[in-house]
């Protein structure tokens, strides 16, 4: 199964640099020197590619790959998803550490245990995470904070939503 990393946001100059949104909190094992990342382009094809070299710029990371010299073939993968595969994903340490591909598709219920509808998947936004949650066939996004979601099971399936009001209304 694979999980995102990051999604390529534009070319950045013209040597083939390319800006992207992390999605991992380990983007300095992620994106270090050498390592191989796949590129999940909009029409469902995969291409392997090497860091060349990675640094911070306004919020971003600039990669550059060994594949990718010029800001041409850059621009060819604008909006690609930089995917890993769980299988190498390290464990997490911390019991409140979640890696998305662990959420998707866990039950969201209330304290009582009435199912309110399923985890889609956590949305990044500039503000924090957000839980994409099915409600009876509608999206309802979720803060991803303690104060509504305070427990996390994923070994039980389940988190545990505690909703101001109007929050999972239609």
């Amino acid at each position: 199964m694979d999980v995102v990393v990051g999604r390529i946001a534009k070319a950045h100059g013209i040597r083939g640099e390319l800006a992207v949104d992390v999605r991992t909190d380990s983007p300095e094992e992620r994106f270090k020197i050498g390592a191989a990342v796949t590129t999940k382009l909009r029409d469902g094809s995969k291409r392997e590619l090497t860091i060349a070299a990675a640094r911070e710029h306004s919020g971003r990371l600039l990669v550059r790959f060994e594949e990718v010299l010029t800001r041409d073939v850059a621009e060819t993968l604008r909006g690609a998803l930089l995917v890993a595969d769980t299988a190498t994903l390290p464990p997490t340490s911390d019991p409140d550490e979640f890696y998305d591909h662990e959420l998707a598709g866990l039950r969201a219920e209330l304290a009582d245990g009435t199912v309110v509808g399923k985890v889609v998947e956590v949305v990044h936004s500039p503000a924090g995470e957000l839980l994409e949650l099915d409600v009876e066939g509608r999206e309802v996004l979720v803060p991803f904070v303690r104060a509504i979601v305070p427990t996390v099971d994923v070994a039980g399936g389940r988190v545990v939503l505690d909703p101001p009001e109007g929050l999972l209304d239609a």
